[in-house]
């Protein structure tokens, strides 16, 4: 059930004993936040802020479940589109006064099923499955009852003096006459704020971090917050280059018409078609998949115009039918589909897709259902920037 007002009902004892533990993640993202209005689902790097976390938590496979507590339309329909669940937060506890630990018992009211919490931070979009796997084992097999993430700073402490007051300034974490140097110093643990894993009895408790409590050291490149629009262009560096880039894609299915092309074609007098600047951008794009093994296949619209610019991908009529018969054929999830789509009759694929993009110029009902609006329109450099697009997110980043 995807709302509070669907409650699950109570599980048996005696069920609740012989079943392994349900780990649910749950990230809360109200509407109302004051900073950055609906900062959750504001495009980040190509993708809604709250997606890099959605899909971490998705592809890290440690959850029975994963939810979205929110309260607010538009944020519901962005967790739906990465397929995950959604709890109906009420506004008892979307208050700016309310606490992150009132929205989670709330949900545990709501969902019985659940033991253990792996509360994460929308607003942490650097989080990799690798990171909640490990703490995910913390809490199952090694006994914790609650694990929080960590950062390791090298920052020397002073105590604040109120203004008006005559004082002088202390060190609090350092001798200023033996200043250590930063590579003799391990420095200090900092909550970053991450995720908050916990077990359901301890948070009934009113704990968030208790009983047989540890932390988890993220590395400093991954760990990023927003909290301020300054904070945005500094995360979306951060996210390029030390984020989570999800799994591979194997198929590029995309149109013609609206997206390889604008419409428009170029003739010589003798009235043969003539290749242009847009069209080595579209066979850049092409070519730049093909080189990763991605296999890339266009509707049939207007084979003369593939004739033309010599463009080395198939081409077929692919519609939702065809498109299933395809991936069923080469043996695919739709995860590992791409699909760029410009007309209302590609929506369904464009929902379906594990990346799914549309030209700037596309349909209104198009945009709404593609996970990534390009910068160029259709003919354009669309295709060149999808494809650039996808492979950013195929990207393997080695942070050992």
């Amino acid at each position: 059930m995807d709302s509070a007002a669907a409650s699950a009902s109570p599980v048996p004892a005696a069920e609740a004993a012989q079943r392994p533990p349900h780990m649910a993640a749950l990230v809360l993202a109200r509407g109302g936040s004051k900073g950055i209005p609906l900062k959750n689902i504001k495009p980040l790097a190509g993708l809604p802020l709250i997606g890099w976390v959605l899909r971490a938590a998705i592809d890290s496979g440690v959850f029975q479940s994963v939810w979205v507590s929110t309260d607010h339309d538009e944020i519901k329909k962005v967790a739906k589109k990465f397929g995950v669940k959604v709890h109906h937060r009420s506004a008892e506890v979307s208050k700016d006064s309310s606490s992150s630990l009132e929205a989670i018992q709330e949900f545990l009211r709501h969902h019985n099923e659940v033991d253990i919490i792996g509360n994460i931070q929308a607003t942490s979009p650097c989080l990799h499955p690798d990171d909640l796997i490990k703490v995910a084992k913390m809490i199952r097999e090694d006994g914790y009852d609650s694990v929080f993430s960590v950062v390791r700073r090298h920052l020397f402490r002073w105590s604040e003096i109120k203004k008006g007051v005559n004082e002088v300034t202390m060190p609090k974490n350092l001798d200023p006459a033996k200043r250590p140097r930063r590579q003799d110093w391990d420095g200090e643990l900092y909550e970053n704020g991450s995720f908050y894993f916990a077990k359901k009895d301890l948070i009934e408790k009113d704990y968030l971090q208790g009983g047989k409590v540890i932390y988890y050291e993220m590395r400093a490149e991954c760990s990023v917050d927003i909290d301020i629009d300054m904070d945005w262009p500094i995360a979306e560096q951060r996210v390029l280059r030390y984020g989570y880039f999800g799994k591979e894609m194997k198929l590029l299915v995309c149109s013609i018409d609206g997206c390889l092309t604008n419409g428009h074609r170029c003739l010589s007098e003798d009235q043969k078609e003539l290749s242009s600047d847009d069209d080595d951008r579209v066979a850049d794009g092409i070519s730049l998949l093909k080189k990763r093994g991605v296999k890339v296949i266009s509707k049939e619209e207007f084979s003369k115009t593939i004739s033309a610019m010599k463009l080395d991908c198939e081409v077929k009529v692919q519609k939702r039918r065809g498109v299933e018969d395809l991936r069923n054929k080469m043996s695919l999830s739709w995860k590992e589909v791409a699909y760029l789509g410009y007309n209302e009759s590609d929506v369904d694929c464009l929902k379906e897709a594990g990346m799914s993009g549309v030209p700037a110029d596309a349909c209104a009902a198009a945009q709404k259902a593609a996970g990534y609006i390009c910068q160029s329109n259709g003919g354009c450099g669309a295709i060149q920037e999808f494809a650039e697009y996808i492979l950013l997110l195929m990207k393997t980043v080695n942070l050992n």
